[in-house]
């Protein structure tokens, strides 16, 4: 049951349907017209490696600067969790 995405044509707003095979006409669920226009939807595809490598060494943490190395972090609790 796939979800497509259809521009009412009477009021201009987009909706997500789900749609089933052989069911009746669809309605605009902001206005109830039938004025509906199915939109492609852009796809997502992931392939071979990720371009930016996992968290480890060399990450930046949350205080702007390198884990260990930040001048804000002062222990448990604050935002690396670093003393």
């Amino acid at each position: 049951m796939p979800i497509y995405e259809y521009l009412c044509e009477t009021c201009g707003k987009v909706g997500e349907y789900l749609v089933f095979s052989g069911e009746a006409e669809l309605k605009c669920k902001f206005c109830s017209s039938s004025s509906l226009k199915k939109l492609l939807s852009p796809s997502a595809k992931y392939s071979g490696r990720p371009s930016k490598g996992l968290p480890g060494h060399g990450d930046t943490g949350c205080c702007g600067s390198r884990i260990g190395e930040a001048s804000n972090c002062n222990g448990p609790g604050s935002c690396c969790g670093r003393a």
